[in-house]
């Protein structure tokens, strides 16, 4: 089973992609803040992470830095979940070291289609 590792500090946001991930049998690490995120990754693999950009105490770039810069973590695919999505942020995201990103509100279809394409799985 697929492990994922969701960052995300909004209860709302998290539920909404917790429920979408869960229905498609994902096994599921809840972080609320960029610490818990990196404590979470010290402690198992995963095989995505979905990584809000705007987090407290540490933001989701300086998370990504993190995750990026440790051997252990730097080649798990990193999906950038935001809902400051302005022109020009998603390439920023993609030099930083995401894989892609996702903006709020989250479009379901796009969504499970973005997540089985990472992790290989077939949607249909």
């Amino acid at each position: 089973m697929k492990k994922i590792l969701i960052v995300e500090d909004n209860p709302m946001n998290m539920e909404l992609i917790l429920d979408l991930l869960e229905f498609s049998g994902y096994n599921i690490t809840k972080a609320e803040d960029g610490i818990k995120a990196l404590e979470r990754l010290a402690e198992k693999k995963f095989d995505i992470i979905l990584l809000d950009m705007q987090l407290p105490k540490m933001d989701g770039l300086e998370v990504l830095d993190q995750i990026k810069k440790n051997p252990t973590t730097a080649d798990i695919p990193v999906i950038a979940v935001t809902a400051h999505a302005m022109k020009g942020s998603e390439e920023h995201f993609i030099e930083m070291g995401c894989v892609d990103y996702v903006s709020k509100p989250i479009d379901i279809h796009k969504f499970r289609a973005m997540i089985d394409k990472y992790l290989g799985e077939d949607s249909s």
